[in-house]
């Protein structure tokens, strides 16, 4: 049995398949954790649900920032942009089946090999929030998205305030902050306010922000954090963060990081094939 973590897809379905030819994956004995941004900018985004659906339980996905749009704009609350790759799966007969599947995914998930635990989200953890922290709230969205109400969930999802988690907050101000750090957030400053229009270098952040990583005394500092959504960050490789988006939509690679659990930690080995697309760098 083999374990993968994969970067962003955004859709580049051909790209996947060519990665998942070269780890010679086995729906029966492997498994695959996605970090989000399944959908979206790239040619086939309906052909990457419909392959990962196909494999049950041996792809477990998270939920980006692209995905929730996707959602959003199949109740109606957003309109498609101009960039958008989309239409393949809201004209396809099949669209009700994706759609529920999708939002049936997680937004964090918590496993433990080898005596240590990685923690995966699609962008970032806020400094103040431990790994079971973030997981119950995680839930918290889950539960939304589940809901029959759905659509109440996302007319009040989108928003950049508050840029701060408070216990107090409550309903849709709440949820907002959680889905912000959890699929948006790639910088913020050390007592945790979030900052999104950023998404370049993390060397070049603006005045009084660091990547989120990086904020002294945060309290997810010993568990592993794997995450995917910041492209021109790209693959990182330390005992703290995994950074997978190594920017496959953009003409990068799609990366896998295979996990060999051990008596006391793991080994890894990262597994990444060249994606040929003609988008330019984004979001």
């Amino acid at each position: 049995m083999s374990l993968y973590l994969i970067g962003d897809l955004q859709g580049c379905d051909a790209a996947l398949q060519a990665l998942l030819e070269k780890i010679a994956f086995s729906p029966s004995r492997d498994t695959l954790y996605l970090l989000g941004d399944l959908v979206n900018r790239g040619p086939s985004s309906e052909a990457v649900l419909r392959r990962l659906m196909g494999y049950g339980s041996a792809a477990r996905c998270l939920l980006g920032n692209h995905d929730l749009h996707l959602l959003a704009v199949s109740y109606g609350v957003r309109k498609p942009g101009r960039k958008d790759t989309l239409q393949g799966i809201l004209n396809a007969p099949d669209r009700h089946a994706m759609l529920e599947w999708l939002r049936h995914q997680n937004l964090a998930l918590l496993e433990r090999w080898g005596k240590q635990d990685l923690l995966m989200v699609h962008a970032g953890v806020l400094p103040v929030w431990s790994a079971e922290k973030t997981l119950q709230l995680a839930r918290e969205v889950e539960a939304a998205l589940r809901a029959s109400h759905v659509a109440e969930f996302f007319a009040t999802m989108y928003g950049n305030t508050p840029e701060a988690w408070s216990e107090n907050l409550q309903g849709p101000e709440r949820l907002r902050v959680i889905v912000n750090a959890l699929t948006r957030m790639r910088i913020c400053t050390a007592d945790g306010r979030m900052e999104f229009a950023y998404s370049g270098d993390p060397g070049s952040a603006p005045t009084g922000y660091l990547p989120w990583f990086e904020v002294p005394g945060r309290l997810s500092a010993d568990t592993t954090v794997a995450f995917g959504h910041w492209s021109t960050l790209g693959w990182l490789n330390r005992s703290d963060v995994l950074s997978l988006d190594t920017g496959c939509v953009w003409g990068g690679c799609l990366s896998a990081l295979k996990i060999v659990p051990l008596a006391v930690g793991w080994d890894s080995e990262l597994i990444q094939v060249q994606c040929e697309q003609a988008q330019k760098p984004g979001e």
